[in-house]
Order: structure tokens, then C-alpha cells, then sequence
């Protein structure tokens, strides 16, 4: 079947495409289309478009978002795989912002590879056989009598050859197989093998157009600051004329609060003739804020409060068997509490845009996870509609879930609506860390009963932290159940299990920041583990692996199956029954965690000396499924593992009367590379659904640092991070 309609038509328009070859509109979770190069209205919404041209190259629109995740190398090669293309004959391009066009392109949750995977493949298996019906149209020979081979179709009775370029355009006017048949695992080409990023020589020459690399006629630039307290409000500003004064000040502009999600909440910018002048500008005006009510937040004081808050009674989430009775009948009870602090994602790249605002047009171009909610946040502001927002997408230098959220570019738009031309802003660190989102500040409490046998009969788990949902209901008051579900739904499957939730009132903006809340669960769950085996005297795996076995719920026999290999593995790899011949300060600590529907085990090896800790070497067993490309696969570990080091260490952002402490890199110490512990990957062979990756290696990170510096040393960390920075 052939499916044409006016999007399509848009699309090669606006990509320059030339009106010739076969594209696929590639959509998710309905089964790939295909459509003729013109043709009459319809409805289409694909994610991505792989485009064959007459020439043979191959064109994939990537509609997600690259911010260094190997997401636009590792799905269009699945599609080369199925295609039986040659890669080097593969460009792939960043797709704009348009819903219509490709569905949703919001990036994170580690969700892209899960959602697209199968689909994408499908694209290229349809592609092959439309290319393969072309050929035997042509030699008029029947479809079995072809196959296709590293871009061509190869006639199997006289060796004879056409190419991909050569067939392409008659490809387009055959029958769309509905449900083609896919590779087997022993066929695969590209997928699962180490490709290496299909942009990767413009990274490493500089040439790649990150957010802050935009540039164009007549651009502007500009530099902002906010009110340092949340909910605060701008009383004046000073010293106007010494900041306008400046050669190159073109102006200083008042940005009120937009009370959208997303949007800005106020801040006064400098607007100059180039970057460095606006933020020396900024540094002259004398501003002056009420603080509000969050003025007196203070982290210290707010984490004692939830420690108290879940040590406590507090309100029920949900309840499977009867804690109670279990905790009555116990021969012993096992509790502990956990705290952790708030995070700013930090990343390399600053929040950057360049927003040109004219009477009949919006257009923006920005690192960001969501083009989406640029569109949309805008079109409030402007009062049009989303699709009348141009945004183009760039390449992330990191993000992290802090692009999801587009205060930045709309304060650019702000400024280039005010001044009547193209305006780039970069957030300066320090305005970053100290105005941006935040990680929760969170606390948990544990209580568990051992029964006669030394087995977990009883499970009572309390949290406090404000959640995201604050974000968008300000009322909000303490973790939704939705927020601690995961207690309930752990592999662990505790026989009788209870959580509650305590109160926890957001005082800054609460965002997604990689691994979400699985970053506290997984400490609180991992360390607690490790606690239980030292209480009942046995080693942790076996701990782990008798918890597991008494789950008695066989919707979740899959889980405990696959948590139970990972972490065997991960005893394996790292020689855990040989932990007792390390030397006198080292130890060897093990968890395991599940999280955005991988499974993650790591072991972790220190040196500790007094308060000095020293993380020597790390094994990361992961069970995502099929893994797609294992270099970026295995890149993802080792980031996950820096980033883990250093929310278990020292990350920590800290408040003071309503504001935040630090300022950069210097109060908010990252990891170094001169610190980087050897990090061996492992990937269990699975022939389960590709899950994501992105995420699920911070969460067993730090319970499994914590329990190897109580091995090596006999002193156990509950807080993270373990030693925060004097400020």
C-alpha cells in the first residue's frame, strides 16, 4: 500500500531533499509506513525519516535528542542492520522540533532506545524488501530468487547486481509489507557490535554546533541573573547608567516572572555586542530582592526535619501483608535511616539559545531534551501557536534532565522581542548552579524484621523529599504514591511490606536529573541489604540471593531471575569469595538495583585511609537486553560511575537563607579524571527487549561504595554524600 499526504510533501520541502527516492516515516508503536514521493492529504506521524536517494545514499532524521547518549548512532545503525546497507553510505541528521512530523521527541527516562528500537528496525526490513520487489521487477524473476547485500540487490541464480541508488525510486511505488520478518541475533551486522559515533570526527575537530556555537548576522548577546531565593521578586535596580556605559551595552531588561511550567521566574539581563561584555555589564548593576517566604531555607535545618519526619508515623502509601504482625513475631529487628542532599546537574555545557523573535516568526535554535515544550512555552508567551515555533536542535554538551526544562530559551526570547534581534544567552556556572533545578533532598527510613531463620519477614519504608510533581502543583506537599511505588514493586518482593510518606514542602525547583529518584532508593536499599547480612551474620550476596528466593510473586520471577545473574556475575567479575585475602584497608562492597526496566550490579573495590577514599576499581554487570552499540553502551557505565563517585563523595548543593552556597566547580567538586577508578563493563547476553542504559547505572553505585568502605574500614556512611564539602 502507498500513503501520501501534505506533512510528507512539507518535509522533503523543508529538508531539500530532491523529489526522488524512497522515504520511510518511521512511527512508534504502530508499524512502519511508507509513502510515495507526492500524493494527496492523510495523516502521518512518524518519529524519524529514512530517506534512500537515486544515488544510493542513505539519510536518517533522528528525531530524539543527541546530548552525547550515542542515541543517533545506535538506532539509524539498527535501521542500516535490517537494511542490509553499507554504513558508510549512512548520513544521519539532527531532526527539528515537530510533534507532527515525528511524535514526541522528548528525550530521557533512558525511553528511546525501548521505544524506538523495534520500529526502526522495522523501517529498514521494510526498506529492504520494497528495494528487493524492485529488483525482481526488474529482471522479472520471483522475490525469493533475491537478497540483499551491503547495498545492493544481489540476483541469486546469475550473480547479477542492481544498487540501492539504481532501485530506490521504484522501491517507492511498491507494496509496504505490514509485519516484515526480522533479523536473528546470529545475522546482526552493526547492532550489538562497538560502532563508533556516526559524528564523531566533528567532535573531535571542534566542528560539531553545540547550543553555544550558534552564530549568525546581526546577533546579540546577553547575560542574566535571577533572584537567588525561589519565589522571590525583583525590588530595583541600580546603577543603570554605569552598565549602559559600557561600550557595546545595548540595554538592561527587567524579565518578570512567566508562571508556566518551564518558564522563567524572573530576572533582569544585559544585552550586549558580545558575551563578555553583557555578563561585566551585569556585574555593575545593584540589584535588590525580596526574598520572599523560601528566604529562610536553609539545607541543614530541612534535612534534620525530614530525618525527624520519617522516624516517625507518617501517612500510608500502600501496604501488602501485615507489617505489624511480622515485626511482633520477629527474633530481631533491623533499622536505619538515610539522607541525601540536593544535586544541580552541572553540565558541560552551560544553558544556551539563540532566539530570534520577528512579528511573523519565531525561531530558536538550542540544546535541548525537549523541542516540545520549547514550542509550547513560547507559543503561551507569544500567544501563538506551537507550530508557528521554529525550533532547531542542537547537539547537547550534556544535560542530564536539566534541558528538558527551557527557562533559558525563553528569556531569550524575552530579550530578542525587546530588542528586535537575534539573541544568544548563556547562563554564566554560577547563575546555573545557584538559579537552576535541583535533585531532591530526601530522607528514608528502614525498618525490618528478621524472623528465626534469619530471613526477612517484615519491611517498613518511609520517605521524605519534595517531589517533581511540585514543579507543577506548588501545593504539593510530600511524595505522591506514584513517587513510592517502587518500594511496593522492588524485586526484593518482601512478603509483608509497608511505606509511608512524609512531609516534605518543595523550597527551590525540583527536576529530573539522571537516574531521578532511583539514585536514593537504590542507596537505601543496597546499604540496607548490606546491614542485614552484617546483623545476621552472613555475606551480602547470600543475603541478597535469600531475600530474593522468598519472593513469592511469580509476576515478578523474571526480576528475581535476572537481579539474582547480575549480581552473581558481578561476584564473579570482581572475586568476591577472594575479599578476605585484600589488604587490611581495602574492601570489596556489592548491590544490586533495578531501575527503568534494566537491571544494574556493581561491585566496587576501595582503599580507605582515615577519611580518605579511594576507589580503586569497579565491575558493572548490566542486563539491558539486547545492547545496541556496546562502545557507547560501555561509555554510559563508565559515566554513570563517575557520576555515582561523585554524588557519594562530595556533590552536594547547599542552601543558606534561601539561597544556594555554591557558585562552581570549586564548591561543587566533580570527578576528576586523575580519579577515575578502573571500570570493567560486563553485558549479560540477553535476548530480552532493549531497555535503557542511560540511567539505571547510578542507582547501585554509592550503596555499593558504602558497603566496600564498611568493609574496609567498619564505618558505615548513611548520607550522601559521604563527605560533603566545607563551604
Amino acid at each position: 500500500m502507498a500513503i501520501t499526504n501534505e506533512s510528507r510533501r512539507k518535509f522533503l520541502k523543508t529538508s531539500g531533499l530532491a523529489a526522488g527516492g524512497l522515504v520511510l516515516g518511521v512511527t512508534a508503536p504502530k508499524h512502519v509506513m511508507a509513502e510515495f514521493i507526492d500524493g494527496d492529504d492523510g495523516n502521518f506521524n512518524p518519529n524519524a525519516f529514512v530517506h534512500i536517494g537515486e544515488n544510493g545514499d542513505t539519510l536518517i532524521y533522528c528525531g530524539r535528542c543527541e546530548m552525547g547518549q550515542g542515541i543517533s548512532t545506535a538506532l539509524p545503525a539498527a535501521v542500516a542492520d535490517e537494511l542490509e546497507a553499507d554504513w558508510e553510505r549512512v548520513e544521519v541528521r539532527q531532526a527539528d522540533g515537530n510533534e507532527e512530523l515525528y511524535g514526541s521527541q522528548a528525550t530521557g527516562g533512558s525511553a528511546s532506545i525501548r521505544k524506538m528500537y523495534i520500529p526502526m528496525r522495522e523501517a529498514g526490513a521494510v526498506a529492504k524488501l520494497m528495494l528487493i520487489a524492485a529488483a525482481a521487477k526488474v529482471w522479472n524473476v520471483p522475490v525469493t530468487e533475491c537478497v540483499a547485500e551491503n547495498h545492493f540487490v544481489i540476483n541469486q541464480i546469475n550473480q547479477q547486481k542492481l544498487s540501492y541508488g539504481e532501485l530506490a525510486s521504484l522501491a517507492a511505488t511498491m507494496d509496504v509489507p505490514e509485519k516484515p520478518k526480522l533479523k536473528e541475533k546470529s545475522e546482526y551486522k552493526y547492532i550489538g557490535k562497538g560502532l563508533a559515533r556516526h559524528n564523531l570526527d566533528d567532535i573531535l575537530q571542534g566542528t560539531l554546533t553545540y547550543g553555544v556555537d550558534t552564530k549568525m548576522p546581526g546577533l546579540k548577546y546577553a547575560a542574566i541573573t535571577h533572584c537567588p531565593v525561589l519565589g522571590g521578586k525583583l525590588k530595583s535596580v541600580g546603577n543603570k547608567s554605569a552598565a549602559l556605559g559600557m561600550q557595546g551595552v545595548f540595554d538592561v531588561i527587567e524579565i518578570p516572572r512567566f508562571d508556566v511550567p518551564f518558564g522563567s521566574i524572573g530576572g533582569v539581563a544585559v544585552v550586549a555586542d558580545n558575551t563578555w561584555t553583557a555578563q561585566q555589564a551585569l556585574k555593575l548593576l545593584q540589584i535588590e530582592w525580596d526574598a520572599g517566604k523560601n528566604g529562610s531555607y536553609d539545607t541543614q535545618a530541612y534535612k534534620a526535619q525530614l530525618v525527624k519526619n520519617v522516624e516517625s508515623p507518617a501517612e500510608l502509601g500502600k501496604e501488602r501483608g501485615n507489617v505489624e504482625q511480622a515485626f511482633a513475631e520477629a527474633d530481631t529487628i533491623v533499622k536505619a535511616t538515610y539522607t541525601g542532599g540536593h544535586l544541580s546537574h552541572s553540565p558541560m555545557e552551560p544553558n544556551a539559545s539563540v532566539v530570534w523573535v520577528q512579528d511573523d516568526s519565531c525561531e530558536v535554535w538550542a540544546a535541548t531534551q525537549s523541542p516540545a515544550d520549547i514550542q509550547k512555552v513560547l507559543a503561551q508567551y507569544l500567544k501563538r501557536e506551537p507550530k508557528d515555533i521554529l525550533v532547531h536542535v542542537t547537539m547537547a554538551g550534556g544535560a542530564f534532565g536539566r534541558k528538558f526544562k527551557c527557562d533559558y530559551v525563553h528569556e531569550a526570547a524575552v530579550l530578542s522581542q525587546a530588542v528586535k534581534a537575534p539573541v544568544q544567552l548563556i547562563w554564566s556556572r554560577e547563575e546555573d548552579m545557584r538559579t537552576g533545578y535541583f535533585h531532591s533532598i530526601n530522607a528514608q527510613h528502614i525498618q525490618a524484621s528478621i524472623d528465626k531463620n534469619g530471613q526477612v519477614s517484615g519491611w517498613l519504608h518511609r520517605v521524605a523529599f519534595p517531589p517533581i510533581t511540585s514543579l507543577f502543583n506548588p501545593s504539593t506537599d510530600r511524595a505522591r504514591k506514584g513517587d513510592i511505588a517502587e518500594v511496593l514493586n522492588h524485586p526484593f518482593g518482601i512478603k509483608n511490606v509497608r511505606s509511608e510518606t512524609g512531609e516534605a514542602i518543595a523550597h527551590t525547583r525540583i527536576g529530573w536529573y539522571r537516574a531521578v529518584y532511583a539514585i536514593f532508593y537504590g542507596f537505601a536499599f543496597g546499604t540496607f541489604a548490606d546491614e542485614l547480612a552484617h546483623k545476621v551474620k552472613k555475606d551480602t550476596v547470600t543475603m541478597l540471593n535469600d531475600i530474593y528466593d522468598n519472593n513469592q510473586n511469580k509476576k515478578k520471577a523474571e526480576q528475581v531471575m535476572r537481579s539474582k545473574r547480575a549480581l552473581a556475575l558481578a561476584a564473579e567479575k570482581s572475586n568476591w569469595a577472594g575479599r578476605d585475602a585484600l589488604p587490611k584497608n581495602q574492601g570489596l562492597g556489592i548491590a544490586v538495583h533495578y531501575s527503568f526496566q534494566s537491571y544494574v550490579a556493581m561491585a566496587v573495590r576501595v582503599e580507605v585511609n582515615g577519611d580518605d577514599i579511594k576507589v580503586l576499581e569497579v565491575d558493572a554487570i548490566v542486563d539491558c537486553g539486547q545492547v545496541l552499540n556496546t562502545d557507547s553502551a560501555k561509555a554510559q557505565m563508565e559515566g554513570a560511575v563517575v557520576m555515582g563517585m561523585g554524588l557519594a563523595l562530595r556533590t552536594e548543593i547547599v542552601f543558606k537563607d534561601g539561597a544556594v552556597v555554591n557558585s562552581n566547580f570549586h564548591q561543587y567538586p566533580v570527578i576528576r579524571i586523575n580519579e577515575m577508578p578502573k571500570v570493567n563493563v560486563h553485558f549479560i547476553e540477553s535476548d530480552a527487549d532493549a531497555t535503557g542504559l542511560g540511567e539505571p547505572g547510578v542507582g547501585p553505585f554509592a550503596p555499593a561504595l558504602s558497603n566496600a568502605v564498611f568493609a574496609a574500614s567498619g564505618k558505615r556512611y548513611r548520607d550522601l554524600p559521604f563527605t560533603p564539602q566545607t563551604i
